[in-house]
């Protein structure tokens, strides 16, 4: 192996582990954030549908 590549990958590799952990730190964040945006969306669709019948049983009823 070239000396000059044997240099620098021994100047890497070390810190392989570190990237590794740093994007699956990444990876499980987004993950976790997505999963609380979908669960507001499906909290936020129920409520909405909640007050769709609501409106609906109020219009009913007044008229």
């Amino acid at each position: 192996m070239d000396p000059i590549l044997a240099e620098i990958y021994s100047t890497i590799l070390p810190s392989a582990p570190y990237v590794i952990a740093a994007y699956a730190l990444i990876w499980v964040a987004l993950l976790v954030y997505v999963l609380m945006i979908m669960r507001g969306t499906k909290k936020a669709t129920a409520q909405i549908a909640l007050l769709e019948e609501e409106v609906q049983e109020k219009l009913g009823k007044d008229e």
